[in-house]
């Protein structure tokens, strides 16, 4: 049995998604324990996303081929058990064999979170603690400029060519809290974190629009390759198929990461 599952994770103590041979790792901690409930038989977990060390989730897709007795519910339940206390598991989908999440993931929504306030040690655990106040206003506007198809060298580490999709980049404030949502086909390595730190510089005043948009068009990284820390990114939801549904399976976790 082929399923697939949203997985939710607090990524300030592990190493990133993707395996690494001597470090704690999400899909490590996984594969571990599907290979206790299986008896011992090495399985592979398949990710959407390879997010960075220090990045969590609220909303990655994983993938596995089951080859044991248990059904989907007893899976869930198994695992539930083994993983640790920053990793849990949604509900088991059955899908496709040859079902891949990095291929069936239609976007990728990413959102950064800044505590734009008094220092507050339990927020910025998973928020950039910025005193100085932001410009939400400019930062937007310099935002706008990100969206549609560009070459996005500028902002990540590339592997082949730099030209990605951005279908929404919103720079919001509620309060202290000021997060920066941001929607894609895909993404370069550190893209997301590489763009916020340019806004951020646009919201402290010390780069302008123009700056930021002759940045992403210049021959070299972006603001000599800065990057916002990691623990402020969480990759939010990754669509399957056409944007804008979402089926059963998909609503019910939607829900369930709500509190609904």
């Amino acid at each position: 049995m082929r399923y697939r599952a949203r997985v939710e994770y607090d990524g300030t103590e592990f190493a990133g998604f993707q395996a690494q041979p001597g470090r704690r790792t999400v899909q490590g901690e996984l594969e571990r324990a599907l290979t206790h409930l299986s008896g011992g038989h090495r399985l592979r977990v398949d990710g959407a996303g390879r997010t960075d060390a220090g990045v969590h989730a609220a909303g990655q897709l994983i993938a596995f081929t089951w080859p044991g007795r248990l059904d989907a519910r007893q899976l869930e339940r198994g695992l539930g058990a083994l993983l640790p206390r920053d990793v849990a598991i949604g509900r088991l989908v059955r899908v496709a064999p040859d079902f891949q999440p990095r291929r069936a993931a239609s976007r990728r929504e990413y959102r950064y979170s800044i505590w734009n306030g008094r220092p507050s040690p339990l927020r910025e655990r998973w928020a950039l603690g910025l005193r100085e106040r932001l410009d939400v206003e400019a930062m937007q506007a310099a935002a706008r400029h990100l969206v549609g198809r560009h070459d996005f060298s500028a902002f990540g580490r590339v592997q082949g060519h730099g030209i990605r999709t951005l279908h929404e980049v919103r720079v919001r404030r509620q309060g202290s809290l000021v997060t920066v949502d941001v929607t894609g086909d895909a993404f370069l390595r550190h893209m997301v974190r590489s763009i916020v730190a340019a806004l951020v510089r646009v919201g402290l005043g010390q780069s302008t629009e123009q700056e930021l948009v002759d940045a992403m068009r210049g021959p070299g990284r972006a603001f000599a390759g800065s990057l916002a820390p990691p623990h402020g990114l969480s990759l939010r939801r990754v669509v399957i198929g056409r944007p804008g549904r979402m089926d059963r399976s998909e609503r019910q976790d939607e829900d369930r990461r709500r509190g609904i």
